[in-house]
């Protein structure tokens, strides 16, 4: 058994004023650790936004009529409410576990030595998101799952699986400048993919935001346009950005591009042939439950394969420096600045 450290009455001091120094000087993860913590934290980013899908199209959306307590005067459902109000207060419980996987990408991150800043910020970033989202969900259900307000939540929630997918790339390279692998017109052609991918994504919440499933089975207000000629412009954004990387995959094969953009380009075009697939039965089948909510889940996995066909056109050198072990925190900030 490996042994227990005693702790003076200096070390909880130590402890109590800084948590996250205290573990980093007698911690130092795997690089492995800190990718599957940084993995971790992207994967219940995911299932968050999954989970809160289900609360919307089983009609739980008002399953706890109010925030930050189930009811008034009880955190937890009561015996009066129904399986709406599990299903709500299940998803709100899930947000602890996506603070957890959080909270341990951003200790990885901080302990890991050399101490990489940039790698915190980012996990830091996450924490504050999933902060700012869990209140955008209470205002949420206070305002009676006004569409706009949950178009909201579900762009948040994409914001916060940007930066989850940024720092788990950014756990698998070093802190050296980028060199790009591709040319600038590659370059121009993917910011244009990823422009227009926000524009489907956005498109997207406001086909939610005046379909059918409004996320309770009360009066809900919906967005006033027209759900099909919505639809329709989503399916149009979804055509472009298939094109694109239809186009992108081509032209990468022609200029001989490294191998890494090219498999990136290709698993985004299987992504975007599930959903599509998807997206199209559940139009024509009039939205049933399950085809919505593996729709929701194929918008985040395409929006992660759009980030990491960005991220693969550069490659970052690790930053070496010959420098005593001991003093890496002094010096972190001149070896691992954000770039």
């Amino acid at each position: 058994m490996v042994p227990v450290p005693k702790l003076t009455p200096t070390d909880l001091v130590a402890a109590l004023r800084n948590p996250l120094a205290f573990i980093a000087e007698r911690w130092t993860p795997d690089p492995r650790t800190v990718q599957r913590a940084a993995l971790a934290a992207l994967v219940m980013s995911v299932i968050i936004v999954v989970t809160g899908g289900a609360v919307r199209l089983t009609g739980s959306g008002l399953g706890c009529p109010t925030w930050p307590e189930c009811t008034d005067g009880s955190l937890t459902p009561t015996d009066a409410l129904s399986y709406h109000s599990a299903i709500e207060f299940a998803n709100r419980m899930l947000t602890y576990v996506l603070c957890a996987a959080v909270g341990w990408a951003i200790i990885a991150a901080r302990s890991q030595k050399p101490y990489r800043r940039s790698l915190t910020r980012l996990g830091w970033t996450q924490f504050w998101l999933v902060m700012g989202n869990a209140v955008l969900g209470g205002i949420v259900v206070l305002v009676g799952l006004n569409p706009y307000t949950v178009a909201a939540h579900f762009l948040l929630a994409t914001a916060l699986i940007t930066v989850a997918a940024v720092m788990w790339q950014r756990t698998r390279e070093g802190d050296g400048e980028p060199r790009p692998l591709v040319g600038r017109a590659v370059q121009q052609l993917v910011w244009a993919l990823v422009a227009v991918s926000l524009l489907l994504i956005t498109a997207g919440t406001v086909v939610t935001g005046a379909g059918p499933h409004p996320g309770d089975s009360g009066d809900v207000e919906r967005i006033d346009v027209s759900w099909s000629g919505v639809a329709e412009l989503h399916a149009v954004f979804a055509w472009i950005v298939v094109s694109l990387t239809f186009a992108l995959w081509f032209f990468l094969k022609g200029v001989d591009a490294p191998q890494g953009p090219r498999d990136r380009v290709r698993d985004l075009f299987l992504i975007l042939l599930g959903q599509g697939v998807i997206g199209y039965v559940q139009y024509f089948t009039h939205l049933p439950t399950v085809l919505v909510g593996l729709h929701m889940l194929g918008s985040c996995l395409m929006w992660i394969g759009v980030l990491r066909v960005l991220l693969s056109l550069r490659e970052r050198a690790a930053v070496t420096a010959d420098l005593p072990a001991q003093s890496y925190d002094a010096v972190s900030a001149s070896i691992a600045g954000p770039k």
